[in-house]
């Protein structure tokens, strides 16, 4: 993404982020504070690979218990993603109550519009990987960073190869078929591609399927 596109692209990210955190401050106050309940911190900020492999921190609303990360070498064993690079597990035991609802919302992503601001992300593009994640990769799967990482994406919404119009379910679809919707998003980049995808994630998230 370059030249003038990369700036209305940059124009876009921080006009939407600015709209979007404004509005939901309510709705952010009290998910904060119910988190705060447990004793815990309420962010939880993550190290992610981005944009040419870059390193930065990214946050969430915190779902998990305190000691999430030190649980995860006793469930790596149960991942349900076939290729294991990513690590998926339909009832995981470290996600609190309150973690449950704003994860089947997409509530927890909502501070990444701060990430968005600081330049780290963008409002559409692939995912941001872990560092254990990007350390697996292929080539192949490396051309996933050659663009700046995303709150939403093709996946995310559930589109499938030669599904255009579909809002499918995002954990339906495998690591390879990830990859090829990210570099297919980067190699057709535009603008009304980037507006199209975010007007889907609306209704994915409401039927409970993105982001």
């Amino acid at each position: 993404v370059v030249n003038g596109t990369h700036a209305v692209k940059r124009l876009f990210d921080v006009l939407i982020s600015i709209i979007a955190l404004i509005l939901a401050a309510p709705l952010m106050t009290v998910i904060a504070l119910l988190i705060r309940r447990d004793g815990g911190p309420v962010f939880f900020k993550q190290r992610r690979i981005g944009f040419n492999g870059r390193d930065f921190e990214m946050l969430k609303f915190r779902s998990m218990c305190i000691d999430a990360e030190a649980r995860l070498n006793q469930l790596l064993a149960q991942n349900e993603k076939s290729q294991g690079v990513t690590f998926k597990m339909k009832n995981d035991p470290r996600v609190t109550p309150i973690g449950r609802f704003i994860r089947k919302a997409s509530i927890d992503e909502l501070p990444q519009f701060l990430n968005v601001l600081r330049g780290d992300m963008s409002i559409v593009g692939p995912r941001p990987c872990l560092p254990r994640e990007a350390a697996l990769y292929s080539s192949a799967d490396r051309r996933r960073l050659h663009a700046k990482p995303g709150i939403t994406c093709l996946w995310q919404v559930g589109e499938r190869e030669g599904r255009f119009w579909e809002i499918g379910d995002r954990n339906n679809i495998d690591f390879g078929e990830q990859v090829s919707l990210d570099v297919r998003y980067i190699e057709s980049h535009s603008f009304l591609r980037d507006l199209w995808i975010l007007l889907k994630t609306i209704p994915a998230i409401v039927l409970g399927k993105g982001m």
